[in-house]
């Protein structure tokens, strides 16, 4: 499983805290994680990937790979890797992939095995058997691959065969998850031998800022995108991965976005690391939300820094584009003069677990009047943060968004947070709640 050896009991109190301050150190970024080290995988030449995250769904990845025959090692106790390419192929054909809960990792590694073939079986986690991956393996099959469902139509397990990827054309649907449109982009070299390829996107695309991030890798390992408005991508016949020789992976804009809101929420200032006014990823946002909430922000080149401005704002905004780091808003909202309304979240229903149904049902447990839409969310702060046991539902990001409500704030006081299964953090933060302690001035256990 997991290369950490963190263990955390069945759960944590965090008690009341006055206010907040210091300097937090981001783990390195998820979705920048698993993309590297498949593009590294895929590429002509050895790549050192420095900060790479150490976290469960990575490595998911770095286990499947070592599977495919890829073959990498890390550097001592660093989260340095090398990766040595594999030059557009995986030397191993077949093999049976476990791929947890990890949607960055299975989905753009379905798409290249289907384009490369041999015979692969890919599972995961009970859930990740509920998270739907059909747009993909439709638009995959309708090009020529072989993939078959052998558990549920439309959602892993799988079971991936020798086809022949003869379409020059290719149609996903951008609506459920970005990740589709990102899987067949980073596996179009590996078609384009002897013609472009072309994806078009039918209908709207979700989380824009994540096909940013993909375009921006692919990039690095010299692979050109031609992209028309957010509908049609080009990729030029004759392309393939090449190793950039060295990779440094940002730290993670989500995992940043408990510890601005944090600051927002109960003084501050705190400073993250890792993350600033240059990043790729479109999570770093998240500060304007808190902007417009009225905390006072300010961005230097790896760093974001936020402190209180008196009692926070409600705000009523879309969040189609940064559906992650949305969740903890909904958290802030807590601490705001009014009712704040998040919209466009529909993407919440297929996460980790219902995101909307779970914020909404543990939200209520504090004391907060929340209506839960198909697509939207709108929180009305109780007069008093209730006491309450926070179920996690094994998604780290409700485990990391419901610790915020500890806090005292301008506008109300925190309680105490029962945090229910808090390992489900190794996920992508394994040593949050130490980093959560740490600005809190607190002792963890």
């Amino acid at each position: 499983m997991t290369q950490h050896s963190k263990h955390y009991p069945h759960y944590i109190d965090l008690q009341p805290v006055m206010q907040v301050q210091g300097t937090v150190r981001l783990p390195g970024s998820k979705s920048i994680s698993n993309r590297t080290l498949l593009l590294a995988a895929l590429s002509e030449g050895v790549t050192e990937i420095k900060d790479l995250l150490s976290s469960d769904d990575t490595m998911v990845m770095l286990n499947a790979l070592q599977k495919l025959g890829v073959h990498w090692e890390r550097d001592g106790e660093t989260q340095n890797y090398i990766v040595h390419g594999a030059s557009g192929n995986f030397p191993h054909h077949n093999a049976d992939l476990f791929m947890g809960n990890a949607g960055t990792a299975i989905r753009p590694l379905v798409a290249a095995l289907a384009v490369l073939g041999g015979d692969y079986t890919v599972h995961g986690v009970a859930r990740m058997h509920e998270r739907p991956i059909g747009d993909l393996v439709e638009a995959l099959n309708h090009a020529g691959a072989q993939i078959d469902y052998t558990g549920n139509p439309g959602y892993p397990p799988l079971h991936i065969r020798r086809g022949h990827i003869h379409a020059q054309r290719l149609q996903v649907k951008g609506n459920v998850s970005s990740q589709f449109l990102t899987a067949l982009l980073m596996a179009a070299p590996l078609m384009a031998k002897a013609h472009d390829v072309v994806i078009e996107v039918v209908g709207e695309l979700i989380s824009k800022p994540y096909i940013e991030i993909t375009l921006n890798l692919m990039q690095r390992f010299g692979v050109e995108v031609q992209r028309d408005a957010w509908q049609v991508f080009t990729i030029k016949q004759g392309q393939h991965y090449k190793s950039p020789g060295v990779v440094h992976v940002e730290g993670d804009a989500s995992s940043a976005s408990y510890f601005l809101a944090a600051g927002a929420i109960a003084g501050g200032p705190v400073r993250v690391e890792g993350v600033g006014r240059d990043s790729i990823q479109g999570d770093v946002r998240f500060a304007e939300a808190l902007e417009q909430m009225g905390a006072t922000i300010t961005r230097g080149d790896n760093w974001i820094e936020v402190r209180s401005n008196g009692i926070l704002q409600s705000i009523d905004m879309d969040f189609n584009h940064i559906p992650d780091a949305a969740m903890t808003i909904a958290i802030a909202a807590l601490y705001a003069n009014g009712t704040t309304t998040l919209r466009n979240i529909a993407s919440w229903r297929v996460k980790e677990t219902d995101r909307l149904s779970a914020m909404a049902t543990e939200l209520r447990k504090l004391g907060a009047i929340v209506e839960e839409g198909a697509d939207y969310m709108k929180v009305t702060p109780p007069a008093q943060i209730l006491p309450a046991t926070i179920d996690t539902y094994d998604d780290h990001r409700m485990a990391m968004c419901f610790s915020l409500a500890s806090l005292d704030g301008k506008a109300r006081r925190g309680a105490v947070m029962r945090i229910n299964d808090p390992q489900c953090v190794a996920k992508t933060f394994p040593d949050y709640f130490e980093a959560f302690a740490k600005i809190n001035h607190t002792e963890l256990f």
